[in-house]
């Protein structure tokens, strides 16, 4: 079953698939061209997971997995 959770792992390898760096809009994408199906059957997460897509992300941030971007919108997301 897919989670929040399950988004941190997601965005982990999106990123790692893109050499460790990329644009949340490429992440999304990445996302969805390969867990559609899941998505589709989680139920209400299907309806918030672009926004869950960057909880995981500052959660990946505040745990030191994802380079800090200090509020910037203009950097990509990058593996630490």
């Amino acid at each position: 079953m897919v989670t929040r959770e399950s988004m941190k792992n997601w965005v982990v390898e999106a990123l790692e698939s893109m050499g460790n760096k990329g644009w949340p809009k490429d992440v999304a994408k990445y996302i969805w061209d390969n867990y559609e199906t899941e998505l589709k059957e989680s139920g209400s997460l299907l309806y918030t997971w672009q926004y869950d897509v960057r909880w995981a992300a500052q959660s990946l941030r505040n745990s030191g997995r994802l380079k800090p971007v200090y509020g910037r919108r203009d950097l990509p997301w990058e593996l630490s």
